[in-house]
């Protein structure tokens, strides 16, 4: 279990702004004792804190299961016929020819090992050493296994996952270990970890991290750099690891750091880079209920349409509460095969692929928004998350996304969904406030453009035919126990 806090850094008028996002079961510091440091539970007393609070809880939901996504590219036949082939590395050398092996460095060539001993200046009140004390001995030796290879200075970019496994101490001799573990045209991977020991004990291993560098020409540009040739055993598979890594670092700022207008709405679905649309897909619908600035727009019988218009841009959001415990209510929404029973927008929904208990894959047909015209359809992942902490909602979030098995044919229009979904709130053990909202796009704006305009209540209908269905089966839904595996 990963124990201990999220705090986050801003910068402000070259100031620095620390906030804490989220508490875990227990923090990692301890006592002088011994004893551990047991966490107060955070809570969110604004809707922002909350929206940054459940975020951070999706976050670490990532991190957890990061050693089961290298596992699952490094054992797909595909990603290792590629490394045999050296296709993969062309490709994330942006398509240009591999240089000529006979110019590799030797990966033992570029190892470094350095001896730090830790002194008061080093720590803490608590004799503890500084986190970043220990960071900036890694970037030391890291930044000598780089130049090793490039025979430059060369310049740190990124650094990716950083373990603090364990802690040290004022006396401690840290052993500080790096090597190349594989380059990439512009830009290399050095793998570094810190052990620790004092007198006669055995090492312990309290950090690992791995630094990406790049080294500039006088023009400011990434030079190109020589690959490396790997030791058979152990620098064969941190050589792969590496591949697999720069994979995942490309898949996650391909969907995450990108905004909507820099994007196609679907993104091409693969195993490798499920986490991360997850985590965007549920990201983007909480950012999208925390916005303060909806305007009623509609109301009929306590159901409330809200429109939001920002960033060229619509919004909307439909609004009630329902006699239907949260759970319940939760369970039933988030199959979407039970949709088309209620919605009269659902001809059909059929489950593609269920990746895991949270995530399924679907296809939706909608009816056409012309009498000629042709039915529309939509190729959905829905992302569905318990609460994170008391107070935070339900979520099933959906989002488009592309499979080479479904691809769009002439006789059906393929329409695209950026941000949709539910939030379900707790009003009592019997009652609960449910939220769909839609980020509208083209292909969804015709059906409910009546209901914005004023011209029609279409939305009363659609939320009121939910309702009777999850009172009719409020019965039938299994008596699960959801906990969120965030906690």
């Amino acid at each position: 279990m990963e124990v201990g806090i999220e705090v986050t850094c801003e910068d402000l008028f070259n100031g620095r702004c620390w906030k804490v996002c989220y508490a875990y079961a227990t923090f990692v510091a301890r006592h002088p004792g011994g004893e551990k440091v047991h966490l107060r539970q955070l809570v969110p007393r604004t809707q922002a804190e909350q929206a940054e609070h459940s975020v951070a809880a999706e976050r670490r939901r990532m991190r957890l299961i990061h050693h089961d996504i290298m596992k699952d590219i490094l054992n797909n036949e595909s990603f290792q016929k590629s490394i045999t082939e050296g296709f993969y590395i062309r490709q994330l050398s942006s398509g240009t020819e591999s240089q000529d092996l006979q110019e590799a460095v030797p990966t033992e060539r570029t190892q470094v090992e350095s001896v730090e001993l830790v002194l008061p200046t080093h720590a803490n009140h608590q004799v503890n050493t500084f986190g970043g004390q220990i960071m900036a001995w890694m970037e030391n030796v890291a930044t000598i296994a780089a130049s090793r290879l490039c025979n430059a200075h060369p310049t740190l970019k990124a650094i990716d996952m950083f373990h603090f496994r364990g802690p040290s101490s004022v006396g401690d001799r840290l052993v500080l270990k790096a090597i190349v573990n594989n380059t990439f045209m512009n830009s290399m991977e050095v793998g570094v970890c810190a052990e620790a020991y004092k007198g006669e004990e055995p090492l312990r291993h309290i950090n690992s991290a791995f630094m990406t560098f790049e080294v500039l020409d006088e023009a400011g540009r990434p030079r190109t750099l020589p690959p490396i040739r790997p030791e058979p055993t152990e620098g064969k598979r941190r050589y792969q690891e590496a591949i697999a890594r720069k994979k995942i670092r490309l898949d996650r700022k391909y969907i995450i750091s990108c905004k909507q207008t820099e994007m196609p709405l679907s993104v091409p679905w693969d195993p490798s880079n499920q986490v991360y649309l997850s985590y965007n897909n549920v990201f983007a619908l909480k950012m999208l209920a925390a916005r303060d600035n909806w305007v009623l727009n509609h109301e009929k019988n306590q159901v409330s349409l809200y429109t939001m218009e920002e960033d060229k841009s619509l919004c909307f959001k439909v609004e009630a509460e329902v006699a239907v415990p949260a759970a319940t209510a939760f369970l039933l929404l988030s199959d979407l095969t039970c949709r088309q029973e209620w919605d009269r927008h659902y001809n059909l929904c059929e489950l593609i692929t269920k990746v895991d208990e949270d995530d399924m894959i679907y296809r939706v047909v909608t009816p056409s928004v012309s009498e000629a015209g042709k039915v529309q359809d939509f190729v959905l992942m829905a992302s569905r998350r318990p609460p994170c902490d008391r107070g935070d909602p339900y979520v099933v979030a959906l989002r488009s996304v592309t499979l080479p098995t479904h691809q769009p044919t002439e006789d059906v229009n393929r329409g695209e969904v950026m941000c949709a979904g539910f939030t379900i709130y707790d009003i009592s053990s019997s009652t609960a406030k449910i939220t769909y909202y839609n980020q509208a796009s083209a292909e969804v704006l015709p059906y409910i453009s009546t209901d914005i305009a004023g011209l029609s209540s279409s939305f009363y209908s659609s939320f009121l035919s939910c309702s009777r269905f999850l009172l009719e089966h409020k019965a039938d839904a299994p008596a699960t126990n959801l906990v969120s595996t965030a906690l």
